[in-house]
């Protein structure tokens, strides 16, 4: 694995390292590396945790029921998913759908970090605690930043609730609603 980060540096675009992950991570059998989409040089980068069963199946970040919800909040916010790119910390799917363990996120963590080099995008919203823990922070504690700018390496970055989690905890709605907006107002004040 250390031969692959080492060669990252040089990778000078998304297609490049989209290949490098396909050589490195294994998805199950009938599913795919979730790599993630949008325009190359997005100004606003999402970040979720890894791949559900149906971003598997299609390779495509944030297409299930999740992906649905934050589509929505997105046009609420005057945001226009076309204009986004989203990617996840894991690039497949964990068995059995379970939450990422630390030696996965390690191992994912350097082809994030190029990816957002790469993307170069002005602002960076964190879905869930994975993404926040990944991202700003092993320690941080999602409800206790959320919805709270953090800047790091010179990105303004939104903390905020995985989509997924207003299915399992309503009152989380509003807050998820309240930080894509955030992020939507900061995105234009910026142009």
């Amino acid at each position: 694995m250390t031969t692959h980060i080492a060669r990252l540096e040089a990778i000078a675009d998304l297609e490049a390292l989209k290949a490098a992950c396909l050589r490195v991570f294994s998805p199950a059998e009938g599913e795919q590396v979730v790599f993630g989409e949008g325009p190359e040089r997005a100004r606003l980068m999402m970040i979720g945790e890894a791949p559900g069963e149906q971003e598997a199946e299609s390779g495509r970040p944030f297409v299930g029921n999740a992906g649905r919800l934050l589509d929505k909040y997105l046009a609420e916010a005057g945001m226009d998913r076309g204009e986004v790119y989203i990617t996840n910390v894991l690039k497949v799917r964990p068995p059995g759908n379970r939450t990422p363990r630390k030696s996965e996120i390690k191992e994912a963590l350097p082809f994030l970090l190029r990816q957002i080099e790469l993307v170069h995008p002005v602002i960076l919203v964190c879905l869930g605690s994975i993404s926040v823990q990944a991202v700003i922070d092993p320690k941080a504690k999602i409800t206790e930043i959320r919805g709270k700018w953090v800047e790091k390496d010179g990105l303004q970055i939104m903390p905020t609730f995985h989509p997924s989690a207003v299915f399992h905890d309503e009152s989380k709605r509003e807050g998820l609603k309240r930080d894509l907006k955030e992020a939507g107002k900061r995105l234009k004040s910026l142009e």
